[in-house]
């Protein structure tokens, strides 16, 4: 059965030394379509935001996580996943500590790309872009939509850096929770990010790896888009 963007067709292969064509049985009913389907609309934040909503229904859990990669100062690659939490208009928010590895290598760079991928789907989406800080309301109202719990971990958490024992984590749980109570304000070394992408590429998995990818391009935030194909 076809799958998505894959639509009836042949495909034609010369035989060696006759000058003559036959159709392979392999490849009939597997041309790829031009961008319709899952790939159709005209705003990228639209089909990721469709694409997302469609993970909803099949991925098993977390479906909004990303493999979120970074370099440090020496320009050694460096990933890690983390959830997505906002699709904008014109960018990806993500929330973290400021204190942490992935903090410093994104305020250093100013750059970031992130990949989110489905197994269900068989669908995926890379970004790459530029990064700059979501420090005010916005990030205070998603902090406060967090559970208890996990409020009062940011505060508990000096993240990445070295832990003596999972007791010792807790302990400084136990120690916040004392002092901050039931309605901890958010931390000033956490909030969020918001990734201003200027390539997205929407990737769907095909027959014999003859997969459909469409990238779009702009050359900064704001300004249009170019779509073009991209080989498998």
């Amino acid at each position: 059965m076809p799958l998505d963007g894959l639509h009836q067709g042949r495909v034609l292969l010369l035989v060696a030394g006759s000058g003559r064509s036959v159709v392979s049985k392999s490849f009939q009913g597997m041309e790829m379509s031009e961008r319709d389907g899952i790939f159709a609309g005209t705003d990228p934040f639209e089909i990721a935001t469709r694409w997302l909503e469609d993970a909803k229904g099949s991925e098993p859990n977390d479906p909004n996580a990303i493999a979120l990669a970074t370099v440090d100062s020496e320009g050694l690659p460096n990933v890690r996943m983390v959830l997505l939490k906002e699709i904008e208009r014109d960018a990806f928010v993500f929330y973290t500590n400021y204190e942490s590895a992935k903090a410093a290598e994104l305020d250093s760079a100013g750059k970031a790309a992130f990949v989110m991928h489905w197994k269900s789907l068989r669908r995926q989406i890379r970004v790459r872009g530029t990064i700059t800080r979501e420090t005010g309301p916005q990030a205070d109202e998603y902090y406060a939509s967090r559970s208890l719990k996990s409020r009062l971990g940011a505060w508990a958490s000096k993240q990445s850096r070295p832990l003596s024992s999972r007791s010792a984590l807790m302990a400084e749980v136990a120690k916040v929770t004392a002092k901050l109570g039931p309605n901890p304000p958010r931390p000033p070394f956490w909030g969020g990010y918001r990734l201003e992408p200027n390539e997205i590429e929407f990737w769907a998995d095909g027959a014999f790896r003859l997969h459909d990818r469409f990238q779009w391009r702009r050359d900064q935030a704001g300004s249009g888009w170019q779509v073009q194909r991209l080989n498998p």
